[in-house]
Protein backbone atom coordinates (compact mmCIF):
# COMPACT_ATOMS: atom_id res chain seq x y z
CA UNK A 1 0.00 0.00 0.00
CA UNK A 2 2.42 2.89 1.51
CA UNK A 3 -0.54 5.06 0.49
CA UNK A 4 -0.41 8.56 2.80
CA UNK A 5 -0.81 7.26 6.51
CA UNK A 6 -1.77 3.58 5.42
CA UNK A 7 1.30 1.63 5.29
CA UNK A 8 -0.17 -1.85 4.65
CA UNK A 9 -3.88 -2.59 4.73
CA UNK A 10 -5.51 -6.00 3.22
CA UNK A 11 -9.93 -5.36 3.43
CA UNK A 12 -12.13 -8.06 2.35
CA UNK A 13 -15.67 -5.95 1.83
CA UNK A 14 -18.38 -8.31 1.50
CA UNK A 15 -21.93 -7.81 -0.21
CA UNK A 16 -24.28 -5.68 1.53
CA UNK A 17 -23.97 -2.60 3.57
CA UNK A 18 -21.10 -1.65 4.76
CA UNK A 19 -20.10 1.25 6.89
CA UNK A 20 -16.83 3.09 7.69
CA UNK A 21 -16.81 5.48 11.03
CA UNK A 22 -14.03 7.02 13.39
CA UNK A 23 -13.10 9.98 14.60
CA UNK A 24 -12.50 12.57 12.30
CA UNK A 25 -9.19 12.78 11.07
CA UNK A 26 -8.65 9.32 11.79
CA UNK A 27 -8.27 8.72 8.03
CA UNK A 28 -11.58 7.05 6.70
CA UNK A 29 -10.95 9.50 3.28
CA UNK A 30 -7.61 7.41 2.43
CA UNK A 31 -9.97 4.31 1.94
CA UNK A 32 -11.72 6.23 -1.01
CA UNK A 33 -8.34 7.69 -2.14
CA UNK A 34 -7.13 4.64 -2.72
CA UNK A 35 -9.86 3.06 -4.40
CA UNK A 36 -10.23 6.26 -6.40
CA UNK A 37 -6.75 5.95 -7.48
CA UNK A 38 -7.21 2.47 -8.48
CA UNK A 39 -10.11 3.33 -10.52
CA UNK A 40 -8.12 5.74 -12.66
CA UNK A 41 -8.10 8.90 -10.66
CA UNK A 42 -5.06 11.06 -11.40
CA UNK A 43 -1.97 10.64 -9.29
CA UNK A 44 1.03 11.97 -8.45
CA UNK A 45 3.86 10.93 -6.14
CA UNK A 46 2.76 13.23 -2.96
CA UNK A 47 0.50 10.61 -2.40
CA UNK A 48 3.15 7.99 -1.81
CA UNK A 49 3.90 7.42 2.19
CA UNK A 50 6.78 9.33 3.31
CA UNK A 51 9.84 7.22 3.49
CA UNK A 52 8.65 4.93 0.80
CA UNK A 53 9.61 4.42 -3.12
CA UNK A 54 6.49 4.12 -4.32
CA UNK A 55 2.47 3.18 -3.24
CA UNK A 56 0.60 0.00 -4.93
CA UNK A 57 -3.13 -0.15 -4.63
CA UNK A 58 -4.68 -3.49 -5.54
CA UNK A 59 -8.60 -4.10 -5.88
CA UNK A 60 -10.09 -7.83 -6.61
CA UNK A 61 -13.99 -7.80 -8.17
CA UNK A 62 -16.29 -10.74 -8.21
CA UNK A 63 -17.61 -10.63 -11.43
CA UNK A 64 -20.81 -12.69 -11.07
CA UNK A 65 -23.33 -9.99 -11.02
CA UNK A 66 -21.41 -7.37 -12.98
CA UNK A 67 -22.52 -8.38 -16.75
CA UNK A 68 -21.66 -5.39 -18.60
CA UNK A 69 -18.28 -5.07 -16.70
CA UNK A 70 -17.52 -9.11 -17.66
CA UNK A 71 -18.78 -8.20 -21.38
CA UNK A 72 -16.33 -5.24 -21.72
CA UNK A 73 -13.41 -6.99 -20.76
CA UNK A 74 -14.31 -9.94 -23.09
CA UNK A 75 -14.45 -6.79 -25.88
CA UNK A 76 -10.70 -5.45 -24.72
CA UNK A 77 -9.13 -9.16 -24.49
CA UNK A 78 -8.90 -8.56 -21.16
CA UNK A 79 -11.36 -10.91 -19.23
CA UNK A 80 -10.38 -13.82 -16.26
CA UNK A 81 -13.26 -15.57 -15.24
CA UNK A 82 -15.23 -14.46 -13.16
CA UNK A 83 -12.75 -12.47 -11.21
CA UNK A 84 -10.80 -9.15 -12.04
CA UNK A 85 -7.29 -7.78 -10.43
CA UNK A 86 -7.11 -3.91 -11.07
CA UNK A 87 -3.61 -2.59 -10.14
CA UNK A 88 -2.38 1.27 -9.47
CA UNK A 89 1.42 1.72 -8.66
CA UNK A 90 2.41 5.20 -8.28
CA UNK A 91 6.60 5.62 -7.76
CA UNK A 92 8.42 8.93 -7.83
CA UNK A 93 9.96 8.23 -10.98
CA UNK A 94 7.62 8.65 -14.58
CA UNK A 95 3.87 8.03 -14.24
CA UNK A 96 1.77 5.79 -12.94
CA UNK A 97 1.07 1.89 -14.42
CA UNK A 98 -1.71 0.19 -14.54
CA UNK A 99 -3.02 -3.51 -14.69
CA UNK A 100 -6.25 -5.09 -15.21
CA UNK A 101 -5.82 -8.67 -14.91
CA UNK A 102 -2.17 -8.63 -14.87
CA UNK A 103 -2.33 -6.84 -18.26
CA UNK A 104 -0.80 -3.19 -18.15
CA UNK A 105 -3.42 -0.75 -19.55
CA UNK A 106 -3.79 3.00 -20.27
CA UNK A 107 -5.69 5.17 -17.55
CA UNK A 108 -8.24 5.40 -20.37
CA UNK A 109 -8.94 1.95 -20.75
CA UNK A 110 -8.64 2.35 -16.72
CA UNK A 111 -11.39 4.65 -16.33
CA UNK A 112 -13.71 2.72 -18.79
CA UNK A 113 -13.60 -0.45 -16.82
CA UNK A 114 -14.35 1.31 -13.55
CA UNK A 115 -17.82 3.09 -14.71
CA UNK A 116 -18.52 -0.35 -15.09
CA UNK A 117 -17.49 -1.44 -11.36
CA UNK A 118 -18.20 1.41 -8.70
CA UNK A 119 -19.79 4.75 -8.74
CA UNK A 120 -18.81 6.76 -5.96
CA UNK A 121 -21.36 9.34 -4.60
CA UNK A 122 -19.20 12.13 -2.94
CA UNK A 123 -19.47 14.40 -0.25
CA UNK A 124 -20.48 17.35 -2.11
CA UNK A 125 -22.44 15.30 -4.56
CA UNK A 126 -25.17 18.01 -3.47
CA UNK A 127 -23.64 20.54 -5.54
CA UNK A 128 -23.38 18.31 -8.42
CA UNK A 129 -26.79 18.07 -8.21
CA UNK A 130 -26.98 21.66 -9.15
CA UNK A 131 -25.60 21.53 -12.50
CA UNK A 132 -27.95 21.12 -15.49
CA UNK A 133 -26.24 18.12 -17.22
CA UNK A 134 -26.32 15.91 -14.44
CA UNK A 135 -29.70 16.76 -13.69
CA UNK A 136 -30.53 15.70 -17.66
CA UNK A 137 -27.61 13.15 -16.77
CA UNK A 138 -29.88 11.26 -13.73
CA UNK A 139 -32.92 11.57 -15.32
CA UNK A 140 -31.69 9.36 -18.31
CA UNK A 141 -30.06 6.80 -16.14
CA UNK A 142 -33.39 6.41 -14.55
CA UNK A 143 -35.29 6.40 -17.85
CA UNK A 144 -32.78 4.17 -19.47
CA UNK A 145 -31.89 6.13 -22.98
CA UNK A 146 -28.36 6.65 -22.23
CA UNK A 147 -27.66 4.36 -25.26
CA UNK A 148 -30.08 6.84 -27.25
CA UNK A 149 -28.29 10.12 -25.65
CA UNK A 150 -24.98 8.41 -27.13
CA UNK A 151 -26.48 8.08 -30.89
CA UNK A 152 -28.19 11.50 -30.70
CA UNK A 153 -24.47 13.67 -29.91
CA UNK A 154 -22.80 11.13 -32.46
CA UNK A 155 -25.62 12.51 -35.02
CA UNK A 156 -25.72 16.05 -33.57
CA UNK A 157 -21.76 16.03 -34.33
CA UNK A 158 -22.00 14.72 -38.06
CA UNK A 159 -24.75 16.84 -38.46
CA UNK A 160 -22.32 20.13 -37.22
CA UNK A 161 -19.17 18.84 -38.84
CA UNK A 162 -21.25 18.50 -42.37
CA UNK A 163 -23.29 22.40 -41.93
CA UNK A 164 -19.94 23.95 -41.02
CA UNK A 165 -18.61 22.39 -44.39
CA UNK A 166 -21.30 23.59 -45.80
CA UNK A 167 -21.06 27.40 -44.56
CA UNK A 168 -16.93 27.02 -45.10
CA UNK A 169 -18.09 26.49 -48.72
CA UNK A 170 -20.54 28.79 -49.35
CA UNK A 171 -18.10 31.71 -47.48
CA UNK A 172 -15.66 30.91 -50.15
CA UNK A 173 -18.03 31.13 -52.87
CA UNK A 174 -16.78 34.04 -54.23
CA UNK A 175 -12.96 33.14 -54.21
CA UNK A 176 -14.03 29.90 -55.89
CA UNK A 177 -15.61 32.10 -58.78
CA UNK A 178 -12.94 34.50 -59.43
CA UNK A 179 -10.22 31.55 -59.14
CA UNK A 180 -12.35 29.21 -61.34
CA UNK A 181 -12.59 31.95 -63.94
CA UNK A 182 -8.75 32.70 -63.60
CA UNK A 183 -7.52 29.06 -64.13
CA UNK A 184 -10.12 28.18 -67.22
CA UNK A 185 -8.55 31.76 -68.78
CA UNK A 186 -4.87 30.55 -67.85
CA UNK A 187 -5.83 26.61 -69.07
CA UNK A 188 -7.28 28.18 -72.30
CA UNK A 189 -3.85 30.03 -72.97
CA UNK A 190 -2.18 26.88 -72.79
CA UNK A 191 -4.34 24.74 -74.44
CA UNK A 192 -3.35 27.12 -77.84
CA UNK A 193 -0.50 25.70 -78.69
CA UNK A 194 -2.32 21.85 -79.16
CA UNK A 195 -0.53 20.67 -76.05
CA UNK A 196 -1.46 17.63 -77.36
CA UNK A 197 1.67 17.51 -79.92
CA UNK A 198 3.17 20.32 -78.19
CA UNK A 199 7.22 19.81 -78.90
CA UNK A 200 8.89 23.01 -78.12
CA UNK A 201 12.67 21.92 -79.21
CA UNK A 202 10.72 20.92 -82.93
CA UNK A 203 9.44 24.05 -83.13
CA UNK A 204 12.35 26.35 -82.19
CA UNK A 205 14.59 23.96 -84.57
CA UNK A 206 11.68 24.66 -87.50
CA UNK A 207 11.87 28.15 -86.72
CA UNK A 208 15.78 28.21 -86.77
CA UNK A 209 15.75 26.72 -90.04
CA UNK A 210 12.77 28.84 -91.92
CA UNK A 211 14.58 32.26 -90.30
CA UNK A 212 18.08 31.42 -92.12
CA UNK A 213 16.67 29.46 -95.13
CA UNK A 214 18.18 31.52 -97.69
CA UNK A 215 21.24 30.78 -96.53
CA UNK A 216 20.94 27.43 -96.19
CA UNK A 217 20.17 27.45 -100.01
CA UNK A 218 22.64 29.63 -100.77
CA UNK A 219 25.86 27.45 -98.97
CA UNK A 220 24.25 24.10 -99.74
CA UNK A 221 24.33 24.84 -103.74
CA UNK A 222 27.32 26.23 -103.22
CA UNK A 223 28.98 23.11 -101.90
CA UNK A 224 26.84 20.93 -104.37
CA UNK A 225 28.61 22.69 -107.08
CA UNK A 226 32.18 22.21 -105.51
CA UNK A 227 31.43 18.73 -104.41
CA UNK A 228 29.77 17.33 -108.08
CA UNK A 229 28.64 19.98 -110.72
CA UNK A 230 32.20 21.96 -111.39
CA UNK A 231 33.12 19.17 -114.24
CA UNK A 232 37.13 20.39 -113.40
CA UNK A 233 37.56 21.55 -109.96
CA UNK A 234 34.73 19.50 -107.96
CA UNK A 235 35.63 17.17 -105.51
CA UNK A 236 34.31 14.14 -107.77
CA UNK A 237 36.34 15.64 -110.71
CA UNK A 238 39.39 15.24 -108.51
CA UNK A 239 38.93 11.86 -107.13
CA UNK A 240 38.06 10.48 -111.16
CA UNK A 241 41.60 12.31 -112.24
CA UNK A 242 42.85 10.50 -109.25
CA UNK A 243 42.21 7.30 -110.06
CA UNK A 244 42.45 7.38 -113.63
CA UNK A 245 46.12 8.25 -113.57
CA UNK A 246 46.38 5.90 -110.22
CA UNK A 247 44.86 2.76 -111.95
CA UNK A 248 47.63 2.28 -115.18
CA UNK A 249 50.27 1.61 -111.86
CA UNK A 250 48.82 -1.04 -110.47
CA UNK A 251 50.72 -3.70 -112.69
CA UNK A 252 54.29 -1.94 -111.25
CA UNK A 253 53.46 -1.07 -107.79
CA UNK A 254 50.51 -3.28 -106.47
CA UNK A 255 51.20 -1.30 -103.06
CA UNK A 256 48.67 1.04 -104.88
CA UNK A 257 45.71 -1.33 -104.60
CA UNK A 258 44.55 -0.10 -101.48
CA UNK A 259 44.85 3.56 -102.35
CA UNK A 260 42.63 2.92 -105.17
CA UNK A 261 40.06 1.30 -103.07
CA UNK A 262 39.86 3.98 -100.77
CA UNK A 263 39.45 6.63 -103.23
CA UNK A 264 36.86 4.44 -105.31
CA UNK A 265 34.91 4.42 -101.42
CA UNK A 266 35.56 8.26 -101.48
CA UNK A 267 33.99 8.59 -105.13
CA UNK A 268 30.93 6.71 -103.98
CA UNK A 269 30.04 8.65 -100.92
CA UNK A 270 31.06 11.51 -102.81
CA UNK A 271 28.51 11.01 -105.10
CA UNK A 272 25.89 10.06 -102.48
CA UNK A 273 26.40 13.04 -100.45
CA UNK A 274 26.00 15.09 -103.75
CA UNK A 275 23.08 13.41 -104.69
CA UNK A 276 21.63 13.64 -100.84
CA UNK A 277 22.24 17.49 -100.85
CA UNK A 278 20.44 17.80 -104.10
CA UNK A 279 17.39 16.15 -103.17
CA UNK A 280 17.22 18.33 -99.21
CA UNK A 281 17.77 21.55 -101.63
CA UNK A 282 14.93 20.62 -103.65
CA UNK A 283 12.95 20.08 -100.77
CA UNK A 284 13.77 23.30 -98.94
CA UNK A 285 11.56 26.49 -100.28
CA UNK A 286 11.44 29.67 -98.44
CA UNK A 287 7.96 29.92 -96.46
CA UNK A 288 6.89 33.83 -95.08
CA UNK A 289 3.53 32.68 -93.41
CA UNK A 290 4.92 29.83 -92.02
CA UNK A 291 7.95 31.39 -90.46
CA UNK A 292 5.67 34.12 -89.34
CA UNK A 293 3.28 31.76 -87.38
CA UNK A 294 6.07 29.80 -85.95
CA UNK A 295 7.26 33.31 -84.86
CA UNK A 296 3.92 34.33 -83.42
CA UNK A 297 3.87 30.80 -81.23
CA UNK A 298 7.46 30.94 -80.35
CA UNK A 299 6.40 34.56 -78.75
CA UNK A 300 3.20 33.18 -76.77
CA UNK A 301 5.35 30.06 -75.59
CA UNK A 302 7.85 32.72 -74.04
CA UNK A 303 5.18 34.83 -72.70
CA UNK A 304 3.69 32.30 -70.91
CA UNK A 305 6.74 30.70 -69.39
CA UNK A 306 7.73 34.11 -67.84
CA UNK A 307 4.02 34.61 -66.69
CA UNK A 308 4.32 31.32 -64.62
CA UNK A 309 7.77 31.28 -64.25
CA UNK A 310 8.61 28.04 -66.04
CA UNK A 311 10.92 26.72 -68.58
CA UNK A 312 8.71 25.74 -71.90
CA UNK A 313 9.72 21.99 -71.24
CA UNK A 314 7.30 22.40 -68.29
CA UNK A 315 4.24 24.35 -70.00
CA UNK A 316 2.13 20.77 -70.59
CA UNK A 317 2.51 19.61 -66.78
CA UNK A 318 1.70 23.71 -65.98
CA UNK A 319 -1.38 22.86 -67.82
CA UNK A 320 -2.01 19.60 -66.43
CA UNK A 321 -1.97 21.10 -62.81
CA UNK A 322 -4.27 24.06 -63.66
CA UNK A 323 -6.79 21.42 -65.03
CA UNK A 324 -6.38 19.24 -61.89
CA UNK A 325 -6.96 22.45 -59.65
CA UNK A 326 -10.39 23.73 -62.36
CA UNK A 327 -11.74 20.07 -61.88
CA UNK A 328 -11.28 19.54 -57.94
CA UNK A 329 -12.78 23.07 -57.63
CA UNK A 330 -15.97 22.34 -59.74
CA UNK A 331 -16.00 18.92 -57.66
CA UNK A 332 -16.11 21.13 -54.34
CA UNK A 333 -18.87 23.01 -55.86
CA UNK A 334 -21.09 20.19 -56.78
CA UNK A 335 -20.07 18.77 -53.34
CA UNK A 336 -22.40 21.56 -51.95
CA UNK A 337 -25.58 20.04 -53.05
CA UNK A 338 -24.38 16.70 -52.11
CA UNK A 339 -23.79 17.85 -48.32
CA UNK A 340 -26.88 20.01 -48.29
CA UNK A 341 -28.79 16.45 -49.09
CA UNK A 342 -26.53 14.53 -46.42
CA UNK A 343 -27.41 17.20 -43.64
CA UNK A 344 -30.97 17.31 -44.92
CA UNK A 345 -30.75 13.00 -43.91
CA UNK A 346 -28.85 13.44 -40.55
CA UNK A 347 -31.38 16.14 -39.46
CA UNK A 348 -34.27 13.83 -40.08
CA UNK A 349 -32.82 10.70 -38.44
CA UNK A 350 -31.71 13.30 -35.61
CA UNK A 351 -35.49 14.48 -35.05
CA UNK A 352 -36.85 11.26 -35.41
CA UNK A 353 -34.31 9.76 -32.30
CA UNK A 354 -35.15 13.23 -30.39
CA UNK A 355 -38.99 12.53 -30.70
CA UNK A 356 -38.14 9.26 -29.07
CA UNK A 357 -36.17 10.39 -26.61
CA UNK A 358 -38.57 13.03 -25.47
CA UNK A 359 -40.81 10.72 -25.39
CA UNK A 360 -38.96 8.79 -22.78
CA UNK A 361 -37.69 11.45 -21.01
CA UNK A 362 -41.31 12.54 -20.34
CA UNK A 363 -42.36 9.06 -19.08
CA UNK A 364 -39.37 8.83 -16.80
CA UNK A 365 -39.58 11.67 -15.62
CA UNK A 366 -43.36 11.77 -14.29
CA UNK A 367 -41.85 7.87 -12.40
CA UNK A 368 -38.81 9.39 -11.34
CA UNK A 369 -40.50 12.36 -9.45
CA UNK A 370 -43.16 10.22 -7.67
CA UNK A 371 -40.34 8.16 -6.53
CA UNK A 372 -38.53 10.95 -5.25
CA UNK A 373 -41.15 12.57 -3.49
CA UNK A 374 -42.22 9.59 -2.03
CA UNK A 375 -38.61 9.21 -0.58
CA UNK A 376 -38.01 12.78 0.64
CA UNK A 377 -41.16 12.79 2.31
CA UNK A 378 -39.88 10.25 4.42
CA UNK A 379 -37.11 11.62 4.65
CA UNK A 380 -38.46 14.76 6.60
CA UNK A 381 -39.80 17.51 4.53
CA UNK A 382 -43.67 15.85 4.89
CA UNK A 383 -45.40 18.32 2.52
CA UNK A 384 -42.12 18.06 -0.11
CA UNK A 385 -43.20 17.86 -3.75
CA UNK A 386 -40.24 16.76 -6.45
CA UNK A 387 -41.41 17.99 -10.24
CA UNK A 388 -39.19 16.92 -13.28
CA UNK A 389 -39.47 19.69 -16.24
CA UNK A 390 -38.69 19.37 -19.83
CA UNK A 391 -38.64 22.57 -21.61
CA UNK A 392 -38.50 22.11 -24.84
CA UNK A 393 -35.51 24.31 -27.02
CA UNK A 394 -36.64 26.70 -29.97
CA UNK A 395 -38.04 24.36 -32.36
CA UNK A 396 -35.53 24.84 -35.08
CA UNK A 397 -32.46 24.13 -32.31
CA UNK A 398 -30.07 21.27 -32.89
CA UNK A 399 -28.59 19.91 -29.65
CA UNK A 400 -26.61 17.32 -28.86
CA UNK A 401 -28.07 16.15 -25.84
CA UNK A 402 -31.93 16.15 -27.39
CA UNK A 403 -34.84 18.76 -27.68
CA UNK A 404 -35.29 19.81 -24.56
CA UNK A 405 -33.28 20.84 -21.29
CA UNK A 406 -33.85 19.26 -18.12
CA UNK A 407 -34.81 21.12 -14.70
CA UNK A 408 -35.18 19.48 -11.10
CA UNK A 409 -37.95 21.56 -9.18
CA UNK A 410 -38.88 21.37 -5.32
CA UNK A 411 -42.20 23.06 -3.57
CA UNK A 412 -41.49 22.48 0.24
CA UNK A 413 -44.63 23.45 1.62
CA UNK A 414 -48.27 23.20 0.25
CA UNK A 415 -48.94 26.21 -2.05
CA UNK A 416 -45.80 27.29 -2.82
CA UNK A 417 -44.70 27.17 -6.35
CA UNK A 418 -42.06 25.06 -7.59
CA UNK A 419 -38.89 26.01 -7.93
CA UNK A 420 -35.32 25.05 -9.46
CA UNK A 421 -33.43 23.39 -6.67
CA UNK A 422 -30.52 26.30 -7.67
CA UNK A 423 -32.88 28.33 -5.38
CA UNK A 424 -33.03 26.09 -2.73
CA UNK A 425 -31.49 27.79 0.57
CA UNK A 426 -31.07 25.06 2.70
CA UNK A 427 -28.50 22.75 2.82
CA UNK A 428 -29.98 20.54 4.45
CA UNK A 429 -32.71 20.03 2.05
CA UNK A 430 -31.00 20.12 -0.69
CA UNK A 431 -28.45 16.99 0.94
CA UNK A 432 -31.85 14.75 1.65
CA UNK A 433 -32.78 16.07 -2.30
CA UNK A 434 -29.51 14.90 -3.54
CA UNK A 435 -29.82 11.71 -1.25
CA UNK A 436 -33.28 10.97 -2.36
CA UNK A 437 -32.19 11.02 -5.82
CA UNK A 438 -29.17 8.96 -5.58
CA UNK A 439 -31.16 6.35 -4.27
CA UNK A 440 -33.89 6.79 -6.33
CA UNK A 441 -31.51 6.35 -9.70
CA UNK A 442 -29.58 3.58 -8.44
CA UNK A 443 -32.31 0.68 -8.23
CA UNK A 444 -31.78 -0.15 -12.22
CA UNK A 445 -28.15 0.43 -12.37
CA UNK A 446 -25.92 -2.50 -12.88
CA UNK A 447 -22.99 -1.29 -11.55
CA UNK A 448 -22.51 -3.74 -8.42
CA UNK A 449 -20.57 -1.32 -5.94
CA UNK A 450 -21.69 2.26 -4.78
CA UNK A 451 -19.98 3.96 -2.17
CA UNK A 452 -21.27 7.25 -0.83
CA UNK A 453 -18.90 9.59 1.37
CA UNK A 454 -20.37 11.17 4.05
CA UNK A 455 -23.62 12.20 1.78
CA UNK A 456 -25.70 12.33 4.95
CA UNK A 457 -24.37 15.20 6.19
CA UNK A 458 -26.51 17.94 7.16
CA UNK A 459 -29.18 15.38 8.56
CA UNK A 460 -29.88 13.57 11.87
CA UNK A 461 -32.60 12.16 14.04
CA UNK A 462 -35.38 10.27 12.27
CA UNK A 463 -34.28 11.86 8.95
CA UNK A 464 -30.84 9.95 9.28
CA UNK A 465 -32.43 6.70 10.43
CA UNK A 466 -34.40 6.37 7.09
CA UNK A 467 -31.98 7.28 5.04
CA UNK A 468 -30.00 4.64 6.76
CA UNK A 469 -33.01 2.03 6.05
CA UNK A 470 -32.63 3.35 2.43
CA UNK A 471 -28.70 2.57 1.49
CA UNK A 472 -29.45 -0.76 3.86
CA UNK A 473 -32.38 -1.58 1.30
CA UNK A 474 -29.90 -0.72 -1.67
CA UNK A 475 -27.05 -2.97 0.23
CA UNK A 476 -29.62 -6.18 0.00
CA UNK A 477 -29.35 -5.75 -3.98
CA UNK A 478 -25.94 -4.97 -4.08
CA UNK A 479 -22.44 -3.73 -2.39
CA UNK A 480 -22.82 -0.45 -0.64
CA UNK A 481 -19.76 1.44 1.35
CA UNK A 482 -20.75 4.39 3.34
CA UNK A 483 -18.90 6.73 4.96
CA UNK A 484 -20.92 8.46 7.78
CA UNK A 485 -20.61 9.91 10.89
CA UNK A 486 -24.42 9.23 11.52
CA UNK A 487 -25.14 6.08 14.77
CA UNK A 488 -28.67 6.04 12.71
CA UNK A 489 -27.13 5.21 9.75
CA UNK A 490 -24.33 2.98 10.69
CA UNK A 491 -26.94 0.62 13.11
CA UNK A 492 -28.11 -0.21 9.96
CA UNK A 493 -25.16 -1.37 7.77
CA UNK A 494 -24.13 -5.40 7.37
CA UNK A 495 -20.86 -4.85 8.23
CA UNK A 496 -19.19 -1.88 10.17
CA UNK A 497 -15.54 -0.94 9.82
CA UNK A 498 -13.84 0.89 12.18
CA UNK A 499 -10.97 3.43 11.24
CA UNK A 500 -8.65 4.52 13.91
CA UNK A 501 -5.02 6.60 13.79
CA UNK A 502 -2.15 5.63 15.52
CA UNK A 503 0.87 8.13 16.26
CA UNK A 504 4.48 6.96 16.70
CA UNK A 505 7.28 9.52 17.30
CA UNK A 506 8.54 9.23 13.49
CA UNK A 507 5.03 7.92 11.90
CA UNK A 508 1.24 8.22 11.75
CA UNK A 509 -0.65 5.32 10.67
CA UNK A 510 -3.80 4.35 10.19
CA UNK A 511 -5.50 1.27 10.43
CA UNK A 512 -9.13 -0.09 9.48
CA UNK A 513 -10.88 -2.78 11.60
CA UNK A 514 -13.85 -4.87 11.27
CA UNK A 515 -15.93 -4.40 14.51
CA UNK A 516 -17.63 -7.27 16.22
CA UNK A 517 -21.17 -6.52 18.12
CA UNK A 518 -19.71 -5.79 21.09
CA UNK A 519 -16.87 -3.16 19.53
CA UNK A 520 -20.75 -2.07 17.29
CA UNK A 521 -22.01 -1.17 20.23
CA UNK A 522 -19.34 0.65 22.15
CA UNK A 523 -18.76 2.70 18.60
CA UNK A 524 -21.95 3.66 17.85
CA UNK A 525 -22.46 4.70 21.53
CA UNK A 526 -19.42 6.62 20.59
CA UNK A 527 -21.12 8.15 17.80
CA UNK A 528 -24.54 8.96 19.85
CA UNK A 529 -22.73 10.59 23.24
CA UNK A 530 -19.35 12.13 22.02
CA UNK A 531 -16.49 11.61 24.74
CA UNK A 532 -18.55 10.51 27.83
CA UNK A 533 -20.51 7.14 27.43
CA UNK A 534 -22.93 6.26 29.76
CA UNK A 535 -24.30 3.20 30.36
CA UNK A 536 -27.44 4.77 29.37
CA UNK A 537 -25.51 5.51 25.68
CA UNK A 538 -24.66 1.99 25.45
CA UNK A 539 -28.01 0.34 26.17
CA UNK A 540 -29.24 2.73 23.37
CA UNK A 541 -27.07 1.68 20.37
CA UNK A 542 -27.34 -1.73 21.50
CA UNK A 543 -31.22 -1.37 21.38
CA UNK A 544 -30.77 0.07 17.83
CA UNK A 545 -28.42 -2.61 16.70
CA UNK A 546 -30.76 -5.18 17.72
CA UNK A 547 -33.82 -2.88 16.01
CA UNK A 548 -31.89 -3.32 12.79
CA UNK A 549 -30.46 -7.31 12.89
Amino acid sequence: MDLAVVESLDLNLDHGMSVLTGETGAGKSILLTALGLALGDRADSDYIRPGSKRAEINLEFDLTDALVAQKWLKENDLDDDQHCLIRRIISHEGPSKSYINNRPVTLQLLQQLSKNLVEIHGQHAHLKLLQPEEQRGLLDAFANTSALVNDIASLHQQWQTTNNKINNQLSDQQHFSERTELLQFQLHELQQLDLEHFDYEKINSEHGRLANIEQILSTGQEQLHNLFENEQQSAIAIINQSLTKLSPLLDIAPELEDITILLTDAQLQVSEASQSLNRFLEAQEIDPQKLLDLEEQLGLIHTLCRKHAISPEEIPLKAEQLGTELNTLIENDNQIEHLKTTLNDLESHYHLLADNLTEQRQKGAIELQAIITSIIKNLGMDHGEFMIECTPLPTHTLSAHGKENITFLISANPGLPAKSITKIASGGELSRISLAIQVATSHDKTIPTMIFDEVDSGIGGGVAEIVGQRLRQLGEKRQVICVTHLPQVASQSHHHLFVSKEHSIDVTASSITALTTAQRIKEIARMLGGVTITEQTLAHAEEMLQGNS
